[in-house]
């Protein structure tokens, strides 16, 4: 599978540029519906070919970013579609519901702060952004908060591309960890979350009453 990346991004780096520019989009609008999709090691990858100067790196920022930025909205709009039917068991098996379930807590929580850190939440964003539409928040302010993070993160990207150069295949990996990691960090303050709401639901049992007695 790594081999198979590997020779399509090669292979990207044989084509014309307006050719690849189109490539670039398709993959930042899809890695959003296919989470599998390496859109991230292909921004990186883009950025070595900037370096290389097979390509503007405007244009590479620009088209990633608005298709990351589409990418988030029509699985927002998915989720305003289908959310009373979404956690039905045995429907919409291709969704992790678990991870939705997490993802909900944090947009109920943080609203917007959570889709301007989503292209940040490595591993989560697919369900944030259907979490975001079950939530309804407001259309144009998602749209600017998703826009924001996809421009800041693909800019990221790109200049680790065009720093690392040749070494740009190391991204996989390093992207690889910082998705478990952030993962893990998720699920704990999600879990920190869930146990402070229940403390603070609950109410402290009534003290003992003292047995009546007749003087």
């Amino acid at each position: 599978m790594i081999d198979l990346v590997k020779d399509f991004f090669i292979w990207i780096a044989t084509l014309p540029p307006g050719l690849a520019y189109v490539i670039i989009l398709a993959v930042a609008y899809g890695e959003n519906l296919l989470p599998p999709i390496p859109g991230d090691v292909l921004i990186v990858y883009a950025g070595y070919l900037v370096a290389t100067g097979a390509l503007d790196p405007w244009v590479v920022v620009a088209l990633a970013s608005i298709g990351g930025t589409a990418g988030f909205m029509t699985m927002v709009a998915l989720g305003r579609r289908i959310e009373g039917a979404i956690m039905i068991p045995g429907r919409f098996r291709w969704i992790p519901k678990k991870r939705l379930k997490r993802a909900i807590a944090w947009v109920n929580r943080y609203g917007f702060g959570v889709v301007l850190a989503n292209r940040f939440l490595s591993g989560l964003r697919s369900v944030i952004s259907i979490a975001t539409g079950m939530a309804r928040l407001h259309v144009g302010r998602t749209t600017l908060y998703a826009a924001l993070s996809a421009l800041v993160w693909t800019t990221l990207m790109v200049l680790l591309g065009y720093w690392l150069g040749r070494n740009w295949e190391v991204v996989a990996t390093v992207l690889r960890r910082y998705s478990a990691v952030v993962s893990v960090i998720v699920l704990l303050i999600v879990v920190v979350q869930i146990i402070r709401y229940r403390r603070d639901r609950d109410p402290e049992p009534d003290p003992p009453k003292e047995p009546f007695t007749d003087h």
